[in-house]
């Protein structure tokens, strides 16, 4: 089976300040105190994919999940190390990533289809089939200015999941949006994996990572510290007395990572 993905010691490093003025750096230095701090989002981190795997990536808030989704999909590169892909990317790395707020549905729709490599004719021939499964059939001519975060992962989801692509990434898909909407969401990414593609999900819910994967990454301060099977993984963040399978949550908490 061929490699989907490669990561070799990936670091990626931010530099955090303290102050924003000129005012306030020159006081914080004449009390002595730090005014920037470099740290690495992403620390030294291995690990090989392979062709239809199904992986859930889980780890706290801010340990660097976000950080490690971009880098795989190209909007980041490491600061050191790695990342090799092989095939097209889709997916949904932030809600609403890329969409114009002036522009309508309509034409958000057929700027990222195009944005995610989907060509006039594919867009044209896939187009109802998105209308009708982001819902939106009435904002279609809207500003998605006006969209609520709700309807944006709406329609952003729905562009990435008919991108025929190799490998799908879904960064919190299920942390906006009501209750049918992300059954919805659940079942097509489940044909995604079932299609032999790789699926690479981020998530804290673990029904849904059991649900989904077969295999489990935990990231912690960046750094990699579990790579196995799914139930070891979520018995080790303490997430395994949380509901087996979300249609049966009354309202399933996802919270989107800082970084």
């Amino acid at each position: 089976m061929a490699e989907s993905i490669r990561v070799e010691h990936a670091t990626k490093s931010f530099t955090k300040r303290y102050q924003r003025t000129i005012k306030q750096v020159t006081v914080a230095k004449l009390r002595g105190h730090k005014t920037i701090e470099t740290f690495n989002a992403i620390d030294d981190v291995s690990f090989s994919v392979q062709q239809g795997e199904s992986i859930g990536l889980m780890g706290l808030n801010g340990s660097g999940k976000s950080t490690l989704l971009k880098m795989i999909n190209g909007v980041m590169r490491p600061d050191q190390g790695t990342i090799l892909t092989r095939g097209r990317i889709a997916g949904l790395i932030a809600t609403g990533a890329g969409f114009h707020k002036q522009l309508s549905g309509r034409e958000n729709l057929i700027l990222n289809a195009a944005i995610l490599g989907m060509s006039e004719k594919e867009t044209m021939r896939k187009f109802d089939s998105i209308v009708d499964f982001a819902g939106l059939e009435d904002k279609l001519d809207t500003q998605v200015g006006h969209y609520s975060s709700g309807q944006n992962a709406r329609l952003g989801f729905a562009i990435a999941i008919h991108v025929d692509s190799d490998i799908f990434l879904a960064d919190e898909v299920l942390a906006v949006g009501d209750k049918p909407f992300k059954k919805k969401c659940l079942q097509r990414m489940e044909e995604v994996r079932d299609s032999g593609r790789t699926l690479f999900y981020v998530s804290h819910a673990a029904g849904s990572v059991r649900r989904m994967c077969n295999r489990v990454l935990v990231l912690r301060d960046g750094k990699l510290v579990f790579d196995g099977d799914v139930d070891a993984g979520i018995k080790f963040l303490n997430y395994d007395d949380e509901p087996e399978n979300v249609e049966d949550r009354d309202a399933e908490e996802e919270l989107g990572a800082d970084i």
